[in-house]
């Protein structure tokens, strides 16, 4: 914690995730969140901080501290999933939610009944950016339209969190929707800010395969001969489930590529390039949302397939809170449910094991490096360390070890 000593080595030492919860708290005054020349969307200094508003920023940035639920405040803890209360198979009652979103649309459901409900003002998420369609912006949604426009996943750059702090003092009553790394983010900004509690009564997130950069989308662009500035929609996902990744031009062209081309092909000029704050995550499981919602992937002898079919998500909820929602939200019809066995997940989203159980070993090789090390507590330390085994944490101490000594956690502050 001590050799964080400002904006610069949070950003310079790969440690940001660009939530821009650090600019919504002090203001433009003093940061605002840019594209970098790496492509990250990063806080940059506008004015000096002092030492109180650093101290500020450390308090709330999940790149300094993570702390994940106790029991006493969640109820049963899976030592690798983290607080289940209840699981299910859900989409969105309405079937035009469903094919639009990325998977059954679930989150885009809930974030419009929460609102014709009444039981929020607000809802704070993030969809394509209006001025350029493969950027992100972040959103704050007062009618079920405005939520259903970000109905689709973002595989880039966002800082859905600048607004927080405006909505807090105008006294708005809002749900989020956002990566976990954004639920920690609000937090750790409630350990600060009493208005959080009241104001906040919702945090709704993913399972989040980390975050890439710009240049991702650019290169998938390109790929198909498409400069950036002459694209008129940037799709990642849905119309459909998973959806084609599919870039519209201005003069009315339209590329596809399917989900498995996208990620998966090795011959593609692109990889998935995330930022190193993402490989030392101890929770892209969304440990500390009231309810987690990854996809519910159809599964084929065993391995998880991505061929098209109906949207599906599950439904994780994580509190009391999450749990309510969700069994209102079915009661009236804004959701569908199906059963679903927290055993599945295990087959299902495997692809989460490396970073939960090489997390201790991450961030020991970062310690004996000599970087800053962010402060992750009450995520099960030992039961991840015996569990994991010994060539699995020799394997993730070796890998951060080697990304560090070629520099790849060093990011340009501009």
């Amino acid at each position: 914690m001590s050799q964080i000593a400002d904006i610069e080595t949070i950003v310079s030492r790969g440690l940001c995730i660009g939530c821009g919860l650090c600019v919504s708290v002090l203001g433009e005054a003093s940061l605002k969140m840019k594209i970098t020349t790496a492509g990250r969307l990063r806080p940059i200094v506008v004015t000096a901080l002092s030492e109180p508003e650093m101290d500020q920023v450390r308090a709330v940035c999940p790149g300094v501290r993570v702390t994940a639920p106790k029991l006493s405040s969640s109820g049963p803890i899976h030592p690798l999933w983290g607080p289940i209360r209840t699981t299910h198979r859900g989409w969105a009652g309405d079937p035009d939610i469903r094919f639009t979103s990325a998977a059954g649309g679930s989150l885009t459901a809930l974030g419009a009944f929460l609102l014709e409900t009444g039981k929020v003002d607000a809802v704070l998420h993030v969809r394509a950016s209006k001025s350029n369609p493969m950027l992100t912006d972040a959103l704050v949604s007062t009618s079920r339209a405005d939520v259903i426009s970000g109905a689709q996943s973002r595989y880039g750059p966002s800082a859905p969190l600048v607004h927080v702090n405006r909505l807090l003092d105008a006294g708005r009553t809002f749900a989020v929707i956002g990566k976990p790394c954004d639920v920690a983010a609000i937090r750790n900004l409630a350990t600060i800010d009493a208005r959080v509690a009241k104001q906040i009564p919702y945090c709704l997130t993913i399972f989040c395969g980390g975050l890439p950069s710009s240049y991702t989308a650019e290169k998938i662009s390109r790929y198909h001969g498409v400069e950036p500035d002459q694209v008129s929609v940037f799709r990642f996902r849905g119309k459909g489930w998973p959806g084609p990744t599919r870039v519209e031009t201005k003069t009315g062209e339209t590329h596809d590529l399917t989900y498995r081309q996208t990620w998966f092909d090795s011959s593609v000029p692109w990889d998935y390039d995330i930022q190193f704050r993402c490989k030392i995550c101890p929770d892209a499981i969304g440990e500390l949302g009231d309810i987690a919602c990854p996809d519910g992937w159809v599964l084929k002898d065993g391995k998880t397939i991505h061929e098209e079919a109906p949207g599906v998500n599950v439904l994780i909820a994580r509190t009391p809170i999450g749990e309510q929602l969700v069994a209102d939200a079915a009661a009236a019809r804004a959701l569908r449910l199906a059963p679903f066995a927290a055993e599945e997940l295990d087959v299902m989203h495997n692809d989460h094991f490396p970073r939960k159980l090489e997390n201790p070993a991450r961030i020991a090789a970062m310690r004996l490096a000599g970087e800053p090390v962010p402060d992750f507590r009450n995520f099960r330390f030992w039961w991840t360390v015996l569990h994991a085994g010994v060539l699995r944490q020799l394997r993730g101490f070796a890998g951060t070890w080697r990304r560090i000594r070629r520099g790849a956690n060093r990011e340009p502050i501009s």
